[in-house]
């Protein structure tokens, strides 16, 4: 099985983000994450890892504006120039674009707040070229199922699913997932299903109108969980897309028998859906004990969503997104993933 990884997702490692009520902490979404997955993968006598191929602009234009796409490659750099003594902790805005903001400021801290959601997503010196070799392994890993490869694993770093067309959050900046789906979408239906813990709130605001790429997300009841503002159940697509987005939004502690329950419902929605690929994306923060999730999905019953989702038995593009109890990161991937190979 091809795994596509890339050392320049360790050029993007800030030092801190800042949790609810204000307070400063180490930064979960770090370069340990692909280390402690890659190490597990080598392990394993079905993982064939390779670098990305390199791609034009034009699959991520694709998908993102070409504003926010120039505000990545230029904001740290344009960051540097300003008076201030707080460069080296990388660039946040301190205010956020209203929903009634129509205007796009030039200057770098109205455009940080412009494309910048949340205070998770800070912009370092590395963070662009992180970003972009990210978006290169999902390409990478959708090229191969596309060629005839059953399926393909994409480590992924940053993640991807949180990312809009024209914002980043949640630790997201390219999304990575939309990207591989909008490349194979001029080649088939293709079904994205996000198992993260978290709702993947910019896949489906990328997809949210169209009817060749159903997304379907699985995920913490954003009522309580981030990123609160999408990821409901009566969120269902809209035009031509609607009926082509579901939210499967569960309580805190849910367990494997729950899951699984939820997951058997979404699969018969992509049955029916018949698409000729199917994107993964795979947050293992699902897991029992992960520190910002509160489900209570095992290991075993990680290697159960890895079984179900291939009895699909379309070509299949795993992506990896979240996942930060980082002891049991490298075991749970291989436990999912290892269905495919």
């Amino acid at each position: 099985m091809k795994i596509f990884y890339s050392e320049k997702h360790s050029l993007h490692a800030p030092s801190f983000e800042v949790f609810d009520g204000g307070v400063r902490v180490p930064y979960l979404e770090t370069p340990e994450r692909v280390e402690r997955i890659l190490g597990a993968m080598r392990d394993q006598p079905w993982a064939e890892i390779s670098s990305p191929e390199e791609f034009e602009l034009a699959p991520i234009l694709a998908v993102h504006s070409a504003e926010y796409v120039q505000f990545l490659q230029e904001a740290y750099t344009a960051w540097l120039r300003e008076p201030t003594d707080y460069k080296k902790e990388g660039l946040l805005p301190a205010s956020f674009r209203p929903r009634t903001g129509t205007h796009r400021p030039q200057s770098v801290l109205g455009r940080a707040g412009y494309h910048i959601m949340d205070l998770s997503a800070p912009i370092l010196a590395g963070t662009y070229q992180a970003a972009l070799a990210s978006a290169f392994c999902a390409l990478s890993g959708a090229r191969a199922i596309a060629a005839g490869e059953p399926s393909a694993f994409a480590l992924c770093r940053p993640p991807g699913h949180h990312a809009g067309r024209e914002t980043c959050s949640g630790y997201c900046y390219f999304n990575n997932a939309a990207i591989a789906a909008q490349w194979l979408s001029e080649k088939g239906r293709v079904a994205i299903v996000d198992i993260d813990y978290h709702a993947g709130n910019g896949t489906q605001g990328i997809f949210y109108e169209r009817a060749d790429v159903l997304t379907i997300s699985i995920h913490a009841d954003p009522d309580q969980a981030y990123p609160y503002f999408n990821g409901y159940a009566d969120e269902t697509g809209s035009g031509p897309g609607a009926g082509y987005h579901h939210n499967f939004p569960l309580p805190d502690g849910t367990g494997d028998t729950e899951y699984l329950g939820t997951m058997d419902k979404a699969l018969a929605i992509v049955k029916d859906f018949q698409p000729d690929f199917v994107v993964i994306s795979a947050g293992m923060d699902l897991f029992e004990g992960d520190p910002l999730g509160t489900f209570l999905v095992t290991s075993r019953g990680i290697r159960d969503i890895g079984a179900r989702l291939r009895k699909i038995e379309k070509p299949s593009l795993i992506v990896m997104e979240g996942g930060y109890a980082n002891a049991s990161l490298g075991a749970n991937i291989v436990r999912l993933v290892e269905n495919f190979a």
